[in-house]
């Protein structure tokens, strides 16, 4: 009598648990990190668009600034005026870099039809959104640590509190990324996220305090302007390079913390419904 092969089963049960262990919870920090360095990878591989072109576009800002109405401007809440708006163009350089990493990323991607290769592996939306996330958080960092070199190499301006200013670069390379996933999600062409961009993401830019100090502004402006979220990441970056800003720093770091805390949520909502992402 012939005897019957018996199947063997630890194959199909090693899966079954490792199933059961991400249905009850079980993190993907392998796929996450290898998400995260893919993104990091891909900035680092085009550093002199990612990185150098930033940071030669800050210095002409600064240049600009200090030659065309530095001196004449006089001093802005007790600061030379090209000390003043260095850390409003230090954040506005890290928040700009932290949406085009997401942004790009995720519109490329669905442009040329590969958006699948990243929805397909094993990662919950959760994972998903932390590895975009990862990306966005290393370019603006790196961008800041760069920016602040220079800062301090040609304006002799070392940073007042170190720790809060690398906590609001983090907050708001978060806040952005964020931005830039939901923007990215949503944008199925190149001019729908360029439409983002030129009106909503680069006007919250500019008004946000950049370049002036709102008790400059008229009251109802100045009441507008504590709406926009971006004003309190350049107030808060602001007190940790140079010690002065507009707002509370305890009341800049909760609203920048809740924008991005609540701007990721949307960006998981999304990649949870596969809301534009699966035909």
């Amino acid at each position: 009598m012939q005897s019957q092969a018996t199947p063997d089963h630890s194959a199909d049960s090693a899966f079954a648990s490792q199933m059961g262990d991400r249905r009850f919870g079980r993190f993907n920090w392998l796929g996450m990190v290898t998400l995260g360095r893919r993104e990091i990878m891909r900035f680092l591989a085009v550093w002199t668009q990612t990185l150098l072109a930033p940071l030669s576009t800050a210095a002409l800002f600064l240049m600009i600034f200090s030659v065309a109405i530095g001196k004449a401007r006089g001093e802005v809440m007790g600061l030379p005026f090209t000390h003043f708006i260095a850390p409003g163009i230090l954040m506005m350089t890290v928040i700009q870099n932290a949406f085009a990493n997401t942004s790009s990323s995720i519109v490329i991607s669905k442009v040329q039809g590969n958006i699948v290769d990243t929805l397909m592996p094993p990662l919950s939306p959760l994972e998903l959104v932390l590895g975009y996330l990862a990306g966005a958080i290393a370019r603006g960092v790196i961008v800041a640590l760069l920016l602040c070199a220079g800062l301090m190499l040609f304006l002799g301006i070392v940073p007042a509190h170190p720790l809060m200013a690398l906590l609001f670069v983090v907050l708001g390379a978060a806040l952005l990324g964020a931005v830039g996933m939901v923007a990215g999600i949503y944008s199925n062409k190149f001019d729908q996220m360029a439409a983002i961009t030129n009106f909503i993401v680069t006007p919250l830019a500019f008004l946000s305090g950049t370049f002036y100090s709102v008790e400059a502004l008229p009251p109802f402006i100045a009441r507008l302007t504590h709406f926009n979220p971006i004003f309190y990441l350049i107030d808060g970056v602001r007190f940790g390079v140079v010690g002065v800003s507009d707002s509370a720093p305890m009341l800049a770091l909760a609203v920048s913390a809740g924008s991005a805390l609540a701007v990721s949520a949307l960006a998981w909502a999304m990649f949870r419904s596969g809301y534009r992402l699966k035909s």
